[in-house]
């Protein structure tokens, strides 16, 4: 790897491994409909001047009907409900779990009728994979936060069909244009829905939450694509991938250093278990991954 290739990668393990942490922070003030509507706005205000430049929003317009569910299942749902789960469960409990996306894939791409064909490997991966979420879920939330869990569940799925329904119905769109118009798309679910769940705020919040959104929309969802869209054009869409195993570790340290988030036996062993069984699900199958998807701001996969 180049030295401008190891500094993207380094650049993006960061941005997307942080979004844990200042989410946390914003709903410690805010409703988590107003922390999605003000980080995905402020994120489209930043991307769309670059699609139009490039003429790139139109072609994503035509293609509305993919485009939509796209959106909902990538941002809308995901983003929403992972700053719900995070008003009750620690920043590093969420990156964690949202490593286990991979293993999520494998059941979307079967419900899809593409179904992938897994070496003993693979199915390794998936039993290693599920025993660290339990881990994680049983031993390290205890059962306390179960709702909170489900929430996440909905992310995990969210954050595995989208690239899915790109690889599918969109593969030919330019990258840039997809995530502005989503983003942008996103903020205009959220207006009325902040409007009429009386999520805007009463008072001004705090410098630090104000910071915190500040981060998750220029540097976890804006700069992240970006930086993103570098790495891939610097190292390829294979290499790229292995920002999946990045983002967990920096959610950790962000959270024990910054949050003071306690990190208990399971969640080393939930996290080394997660991990190493979305390596193995992705082994010997990433030239067919989806390299060209976009990935969440706090996803590997794009966040």
């Amino acid at each position: 790897m180049t030295r401008r290739g190891i500094l993207l990668f380094a650049a993006l393990g960061i941005a997307w491994g942080i979004p844990y942490l200042f989410i946390k922070v914003a709903v410690s003030e805010l409703d988590p409909g107003m922390v999605v509507l003000a980080r995905s706005g402020l994120a489209a205000i930043l991307l769309l001047p670059l699609a139009l430049f490039r003429h790139q929003v139109w072609p994503v317009l035509k293609r509305w009907k993919p485009m939509l569910a796209y959106t909902l299942v990538e941002i809308v749902f995901p983003w929403y409900f992972l700053s719900s789960a995070e008003q009750h469960l620690p920043s590093s409990t969420a990156g964690l779990l949202l490593a286990a996306v991979p293993l999520a894939g494998v059941a979307i791409a079967f419900l899809m009728g593409r179904p992938e064909r897994l070496s003993g490997v693979n199915w390794l991966g998936i039993l290693l994979g599920m025993l660290g979420v339990a881990a994680l879920v049983g031993l390290d939330v205890a059962g306390s936060d179960l709702f909170a869990v489900a929430e996440m569940g909905v992310v995990v799925v969210g954050y595995a069909l989208g690239p899915a329904i790109l690889a599918r119905w969109m593969s030919d769109l330019p990258g840039v244009g997809i995530v502005a118009v989503s983003l942008a798309g996103a903020a205009v679910v959220f207006v009325p829905f902040v409007l009429l769940t009386g999520g805007v705020p009463t008072s001004w919040p705090s410098p630090q939450v104000i910071v915190a959104v500040l981060v998750l929309a220029v540097v976890c969802s804006a700069l992240a694509f970006l930086l993103m869209v570098g790495l891939i054009a610097e190292i390829g869409p294979v290499k790229a991938t292995t920002i999946t195993y990045v983002n967990p570790a920096v959610a950790i340290v962000a959270g024990v250093l910054v949050l003071g988030e306690r990190v208990t036996v399971w969640t080393v062993v939930g996290f080394v278990l997660v991990l190493l069984g979305s390596y193995l699900v992705t082994r010997h199958r990433r030239d067919d991954a989806i390299g060209e998807a976009i990935a969440p701001p706090e996803r590997s996969s794009s966040a």
